[in-house]
């Protein structure tokens, strides 16, 4: 399933809005102005609420955990020392870690299960929002894939910084 996901323009939190493959909304995630860290909250298009993004605040470089019905699903962290491309784990329950790693600027990658790729993430360049286009393999969980790549954006392009 391809989606696309763009920041909204005027706007004091990160808010983005993810539209399914016929431009249809599918998802929409909200920021929380007055907060410590960044704190978010996936939707499906109707308003319910499918996944709560939290920064870790005292931890060594950017991570985040994703919660969904109040159980931690994933903790997505920045590799530190990374010199010529950028790295992410993302630790889930078990053992289907994956691993998102791309080019220098973080505008393409990809999320990785091992060997097999799980999605795609390409950003679109000539937009005056951050705007991304998201395939997810089928079978793959795309609140899962989509809230990561929420968390990539914000820990490489963070605006509070």
């Amino acid at each position: 399933m391809r989606y696309r996901m763009q920041q909204h323009f005027f706007t004091l939190t990160d808010d983005y809005t993810i539209e399914d493959e016929n431009g249809e909304p599918a998802y929409i995630v909200s920021g929380k102005f007055f907060s410590f860290g960044d704190n978010l909250t996936l939707s499906d298009a109707q308003g319910n609420e499918l996944a709560k993004i939290e920064q870790q605040l005292l931890s060594w470089g950017p991570t985040y955990n994703i919660y969904t019905g109040g159980e931690l699903v994933a903790t997505i962290k920045k590799a530190l020392f990374t010199f010529f491309n950028c790295r992410f784990s993302i630790d889930v329950p078990g053992p289907d870690d994956l691993e998102a790693s791309g080019d220098l600027l973080d505008h393409e990658y990809a999320i990785a299960r091992g060997n097999d790729v799980v999605a795609t993430v390409s950003k679109t360049w000539f937009s005056l929002t951050d705007t991304y286009g998201i395939e997810v393999a089928d079978g793959e969980d795309p609140v899962l894939v989509l809230a990561s790549a929420i968390v990539i954006d914000l820990a490489c392009h963070n605006k509070k910084d």
